[in-house]
């Protein structure tokens, strides 16, 4: 919340692939002192657009890809008029570098993102004013965090079978290596020891200060982020006298399979209802 964001610098490299609908652009920009690399779809209509920052899941940096984790969103946004920035976070494919990400608590994906949003205003092709944030999984939480560190930053926000507000819930369950473990817990201690670090790196304490509105998909039957922890955001959204909704999918799994078409149906009629 107290950091001091500067994205800016998103640079166009190369075309990848270009189709009736949109081009897609290797891109990269500058997130503080980093470089980070990721994809732009650009609508082949006149702009300026609306455009969405999307902010994928979990995948293992040593085998992630540019652009990889939410290919069917990419294409699905930009051919109904979204200019999309698809980031690729510090240490993940062509980005910089940053050895204390883990010990930070990957807090780093969400600097990413909100600089990708800020680099984004710079471009020619998108409307400033008309940009929202969208996230997957580990790319939920990100979305969430960036909500409550910059309130005002994006119009609305969209999150798919996220992991949970509670950062507690996500360190338990997904506990990383044994060394990284231990240099957590030797940083900051284990939650039941130190409650208010904990308290203090999970977004659902800080939901007074969201400003936009939310919108939450989650599949009934999915195993890898239980339902419930959406659920519990939604609840601690609506106390907090927030506007958030949630659909509820069921026999969806975490990747969402025959409703997702419903779920896009039902994220662009969202976005257009916030003027996007």
């Amino acid at each position: 919340m107290a950091k001091k964001y500067d994205g800016r610098n998103l640079r166009l490299d190369r075309v990848l692939t270009r189709n009736a609908a949109y081009t897609r652009y290797h891109v990269t920009y500058a997130s503080s002192s980093l470089n980070i690399s990721g994809i732009l779809n650009v609508p082949s209509t006149p702009g300026p657009h609306p455009a969405l920052v999307l902010n994928h899941g979990y995948i293992d940096p040593a085998v992630y890809t540019n652009g990889r984790g939410l290919a069917r969103e990419q294409d699905y946004l930009a051919r109904r008029g979204y200019v999309v920035l698809h980031t690729d976070y510090r240490n993940h494919a062509q980005s910089s570098k940053d050895p204390r990400s883990e010990l930070n608590l990957r807090l780093g994906y969400t600097e990413d993102a909100i600089n990708a949003v800020l680099a984004l205003r710079t471009s020619q092709y998108v409307d400033p004013d008309r940009i929202g944030m969208l996230g997957r999984s580990m790319g939920g939480g990100v979305t969430l965090n960036a909500l409550v560190a910059q309130p005002g930053l994006v119009k609305a926000g969209i999150i798919f079978a996220s992991v949970s507000s509670n950062t507690v819930e996500n360190f338990e369950r997904w506990r990383p290596g044994p060394e990284t473990s231990a240099a957590i817990l030797r940083a900051y201690g284990e939650p039941a020891q130190n409650p208010e670090f904990w308290r203090n790196v999970s977004p659902v304490t800080f939901f007074d200060r969201v400003t936009e509105p939310v919108l939450i998909h989650h599949g009934e039957s999915d195993t890898t982020c239980p339902i419930a922890w959406s659920r519990r955001t939604l609840s601690a959204l609506t106390a907090a006298g927030k506007k958030a909704t949630l659909y509820t999918y069921p026999g969806e799994e975490h990747a969402f399979a025959g409703a997702w078409p419903t779920s896009m149906t039902r994220t662009v009629a969202f976005l257009k209802q916030q003027g996007l």
